[in-house]
């Protein structure tokens, strides 16, 4: 079992769902990032309550070699959308995108079908492959 599905069931024991995890380099510092969604919202206490669960489990099966930080927080308002469950969760929202060809794309989330995202845009629908996308995140308008 890899050490993305043991955090996920440590996550979900506290009744939240792992949104993604990521390793950075941070001024010199190896981060090891969590990131949870939970209905209600994500608060610190969660956050603490999960990184104590993990932090044993992580010694045991290190997700880097090395020594790292580990992190737990919410993906924020404004979140990365990398997987097909990140684009199906994220359906009504308004997002922005990123292309191979270095367009960028700003447009209300309908679906993720067949491997692509579709997109209301000011050009009405249109369809992303996925395979195409270079970045994509949600974003607020303030």
């Amino acid at each position: 079992m890899s050490v993305e599905e043991e955090v996920k069931k440590v996550v979900e024991s506290h009744g939240a769902k792992l949104y993604d995890t990521e390793i950075v380099n941070e001024d010199g510092h190896t981060v090891y990032r969590v990131y949870i969604l939970k209905d209600g919202g994500v608060d610190l206490d969660l956050c603490a309550d999960i990184s104590r669960d993990l932090s044993p489990m992580l010694d045991v099966y290190p997700p880097v070699s090395g020594q790292y930080y580990l992190e737990v927080s919410s993906p924020g308002v404004e979140r990365t959308l990398k997987r097909p469950e990140h684009f199906e969760n994220s359906v009504g929202e308004k997002i922005y995108l990123k292309l191979s060809s270095g367009e960028k794309v700003k447009g209300k989330l309908l679906g993720f079908e067949n491997g692509e995202v579709v997109l209301e845009t000011s050009q009405g629908e249109e369809r992303f492959p996925l395979n195409e996308i270079r970045k994509a995140r949600t974003y607020f308008e303030w």
